[in-house]
């Protein structure tokens, strides 16, 4: 079987994922080769705001119209660890760049910027990750778990939680009410 990569794409569970973590979850892939796979779920906010994430590191917000952006469920892996999904790429200590002009960070700095009144003009936070080792989402695939599309980042940062799933979906040009909620074989 030919390698794929899923950098840069929607994971769209289907309408049979049974796991509650991620049943109707919206996963944009930042990163996928030999090793494993990594992302975050897009749609999931954990009803917790940006004022009240700085809050508990302990840095003032001084970009006050960024204090009601919720704080999302990125994934069940390192849930006490803050990602962000950001635009445009910068400087930052532990950056890993996704695009040319997006990066996911994961060091304080960038909090540290945005506390000051700086940082990435555009920002979406998570605490965790989604992630999967070699081979497992490939599996994942095959069993018909996941739908895959191209993402187009305005999902995610225009568009509020509850509307990107559809939104994903719409971007593959099928009506999810079309698709069974369990897997056949011919």
């Amino acid at each position: 079987m030919e390698p794929i990569n899923l950098s840069r794409q929607f994971l769209i569970a289907m309408p049979a994922m049974a796991d509650p973590i991620f049943a109707k979850s919206l996963i944009f892939v930042c990163d996928h080769n030999e090793q494993g796979a990594m992302g975050v779920i897009v749609n999931r906010p954990l009803g917790m705001d940006m004022k009240t994430l700085f809050q508990q590191v302990d840095i003032e917000l001084r970009r006050q119209e960024l204090a009601e952006q919720p704080v999302y469920f990125g994934g069940p892996v390192q849930t006490d660890r803050g990602f962000v999904l950001h635009q445009p790429l910068g400087n930052w200590q532990s950056t890993m760049a996704v695009e040319d002009d997006l990066g996911l960070t994961t060091s304080k700095d960038v909090l540290l910027a945005v506390g000051e009144g700086g940082g990435p003009d555009r920002m979406f936070v998570s605490l965790g990750y989604a992630g999967w080792e070699a081979g497992q989402l490939e599996g994942e695939m095959s069993q018909n778990a996941w739908l895959t599309v191209d993402a187009d980042i305005e999902v995610i940062f225009g568009l509020p939680a509850e509307q990107r799933y559809e939104a994903a979906i719409k971007l593959l040009g099928i009506d999810m009410a079309m698709l069974s909620d369990t897997a056949g074989h011919a």
